[in-house]
Parts: C-alpha cells; sequence; structure tokens
C-alpha cells in the first residue's frame, strides 16, 4: 500500500515537472510604451558609445605626437652622428 502511493506521489510530481517544463511561454504582444524604452535605451548606448569614443580619440592624438616626435628625434640624431 506504501509503495503504491509513493508511486503514484512520484508519477504526478514526474507529471507536474514535465507539464511545467513542456509548456512554453509566448512572447507578449509588443505595446506601444516598449518603443520609448528602446528609445531609452538606444540614447543610454548612444551616451555611453560617445563616453568610450572621447578617450579613444584622444589616446589617438597623443600617438599620433609621440610618432611624429619619435620621427623628429631619429632625424636629430641621424644628423648629429657622424
Amino acid at each position: 500500500m506504501k509503495n503504491s502511493r509513493r508511486a503514484m506521489i512520484v508519477v504526478a510530481g514526474v507529471v507536474a515537472v514535465g507539464g511545467l517544463l513542456g509548456c512554453g511561454r509566448e512572447t507578449p504582444a509588443e505595446k506601444p510604451e516598449a518603443a520609448s524604452g528602446n528609445a531609452a535605451t538606444e540614447a543610454a548606448g548612444q551616451a555611453l558609445v560617445g563616453y568610450a569614443k572621447t578617450p579613444m580619440d584622444k589616446a589617438r592624438q597623443t600617438e599620433g605626437v609621440l610618432d611624429q616626435s619619435a620621427v623628429q628625434r631619429a632625424a636629430e640624431v641621424q644628423r648629429t652622428t657622424p
């Protein structure tokens, strides 16, 4: 008697878990409010790109200055070397 009760509980549990896992959730219809959320997300993304782009532009500018300085320095060394 106890074994059959346990078996029924196990079977019911497996069916319940299988039913929960088997049910696929459909995506809800898109609401007009989501569009404003997407715009806000897009604006935030652009701001992050701007924050990352500015230091990179400055770094590239500095790299160019350093390259020019190295070229000038090499030219000076070649002129002074006999």
